[in-house]
């Protein structure tokens, strides 16, 4: 096979996915887009503070589009898809999330099973627990393809200082 009419970024861009186990065309890439540190950690569902409950919607939306939480809290985000569409919630850095996103338009089918992120079919639930242990801004958004474009974004703040107990149960 003649190598020299791929374009260098391509051809580099296939040979680490070959080399890390992941088919361009596979239809799921577990394992292989995990989030920044800087973002936070899996949280442990024993130590979550709070449940925050957020919908996504076919308005490509999200409500609430913007959350407040605080360094080294725990929380759960219930997450309910009240649309007709597939949609996701995926904690990251603006960056990271525009990167996946880019992946996903050019692989639409792909499947998500990170800790940082779930997707749901029409109708469905799921949590997404979450520990923040950094201060400063963590993004999430939907990164089905055209909802992201589309606004399908939020923003979660986490405040310097850690909470005060770690054994409170509320919701926001």
């Amino acid at each position: 096979m003649n190598l020299s009419r791929f374009p260098r970024r391509t051809l580099a861009a296939g040979l680490l996915l070959a080399a890390a186990g992941h088919a361009p065309a596979s239809g799921n890439h577990a394992g292989g887009h995990g989030p920044d540190a800087g973002i936070g950690e899996p949280g442990e569902p024993a130590r979550v503070s709070r449940t925050v409950e957020v919908t996504m919607n076919d308005a490509m939306r999200f409500v609430p589009e913007r959350i407040r939480v605080r360094r080294g809290e725990t929380v759960r985000f219930a997450v309910r898809n009240a649309g007709q569409l597939k949609h996701e919630f995926v904690l990251g850095t603006e960056r990271e999330l525009k990167a996946h996103y880019e992946q996903m338009k050019r692989f639409p089918g792909m499947e998500h099973e990170e800790p940082n992120m779930v997707s749901l079919p029409a109708g469905g639930q799921g949590e997404v627990v979450w520990r923040f242990t950094r201060a400063g801004t963590v993004h999430f958004a939907c990164l089905q393809v055209g909802h992201y474009e589309a606004g399908m974004k939020g923003r979660v703040q986490v405040a310097g200082q850690p909470p005060v107990s770690t054994n409170l149960r509320k919701s926001q």
